[in-house]
């Protein structure tokens, strides 16, 4: 029985919304751990984790508890003070990572926008003018602000809105020989994801990201890793970079920080961090207390050995599973990624199907996401119960079985 009483519909976004989304005909209205139920009381198992989001799932009772608590100490200062739980928080990242010094912001794009903007000055202070020089990969996805947008490799995303920031150059993800040919002392910075997410699951080849770490400090390049969508323990690593032989100088992180409250953060070493001198950079909300003291229970639960073993082990379920549907139906090509970063790659066969299957599964109770127009894609909570696995495979498997009848 439905029990919508509230009176919204999905009519509403298209009246008062923007039309820059187009969200499926569900509501959801509450969740528990990996299950979602909608306006109708439909229960959904949740593969998607608001893309990479809710690492913890729905309402994690610790978060629950620590957001209550904290909304009754302090919400909001502004960034003429500090807060507790910025300052905590801030200790802990540096504890567990290379870096020195942590900067928060509210999105990933922020945080890329924040890398980009310090990469620019570092250069301009440490070598003078024209080092400026961005280096980028195709298919690569960094936000949504005009610089991080032209950023990432998707023209797409960035086409259609006048002249774009300029010292921007693009070549394909582990093309060694084409980075050779563009990097030089006018690089400034190359921007990578050490495992591309909304490009289609593409993982870095060990040895381009030890040659690029190498060029890099050849031509006093800095290294910046945006793992937005990788980082805190989305791959079976507390950051992405901590499973390869190389150290980023930049780092970007938000998404699962705050596993759906919005917080990100961009973590680098002293010397690159003092270019951002007092006044050169700032945010409104970043830092906020309310955020930090949630990302700060977040860090403490992912950050753990048992922990990210976890997500190794429910990777290696994730992986059987859609091996035997691969048996069962013969759509995939490829499956690929790392922990739960996992990508489906359609055959040739039933190339611009992924979105036809997503929304299939939705049909079936299932949520899951695509990496373009031919990659299914899995980013479930880190801590998805394996019945939940089991339960969201099964319709997983139904979906297909119905897709392919028709």
């Amino acid at each position: 029985m439905a029990n919508n009483v509230t009176g919204v519909t999905r009519e509403d976004f298209d009246n008062v919304m923007v039309p820059n989304y187009a969200p499926a005909a569900m509501i959801p209205v509450r969740g528990q751990g990996s299950r979602v139920w909608d306006q109708d009381d439909k229960e959904y198992i949740d593969f998607a984790a608001g893309i990479a989001v809710s690492c913890l799932g729905h309402c994690y009772p610790p978060l629950v508890d620590t957001l209550q608590k904290q909304s009754q100490k302090l919400w909001h200062v502004s960034n003429l003070l500090t807060n507790e739980p910025a300052l905590r928080l801030a200790t802990k990242l540096v504890n567990s990572t290379f870096a020195d010094k942590v900067f928060f912001a509210n999105s990933g794009a922020e945080a890329n926008e924040a890398a980009l903007k310090l990469a620019r000055r570092y250069a301009l202070n440490k070598f003078g003018e024209g080092k400026d020089q961005i280096i980028a990969f195709n298919k690569g996805f960094h936000g949504r602000t005009f610089f991080t947008v032209t950023v990432g490799g998707q023209a797409t995303y960035s086409d259609g809105f006048g002249p774009k920031p300029g010292a921007i150059e693009h070549i394909d993800f582990n093309d060694l020989s084409a980075f050779e040919a563009l990097i030089s002392d006018k690089t400034c910075a190359v921007m990578m994801e050490p495992l591309q997410g909304e490009g289609g699951i593409n993982s870095s080849n060990q040895q381009f990201l030890i040659a690029v770490r190498a060029l890099c400090d050849k031509y006093n390049a800095l290294l910046i890793f945006d793992e937005v969508q990788t980082g805190v323990g989305r791959t079976g690593s507390f950051y992405a970079y901590q499973h390869t032989d190389i150290k980023p100088d930049i780092l970007t992180s938000a998404k699962g920080l705050g596993a759906g409250f919005p917080i990100a953060a961009m973590l680098t070493t002293t010397d690159i961090a003092n270019s951002f001198s007092v006044g050169t950079h700032g945010s409104t909300y970043g830092g906020n207390p309310l955020a930090c003291s949630i990302a700060e229970v977040v860090v403490d639960t992912v950050n753990d050995h048992a922990f990210l073993a976890g997500v190794k082990a429910k990777s290696i379920i994730f992986r059987n599973a859609l091996g035997q549907l691969n048996e069962q139906y013969a759509i995939f090509s490829d499956i690929r990624g790392e922990g739960l970063l996992l990508g489906a790659e359609l055959t040739e066969k039933y190339q611009g199907q992924a979105i036809t299957i997503m929304n299939k599964a939705a049909e079936e109770g299932l949520l899951i996401l695509v990496a373009g127009a031919n990659v299914l894609r899995f980013t479930p909570a880190l801590n998805i119960p394996e019945e939940d696995i089991s339960a969201g495979m099964e319709k997983l498997n139904l979906a297909i079985k119905k897709w392919l009848s028709v």
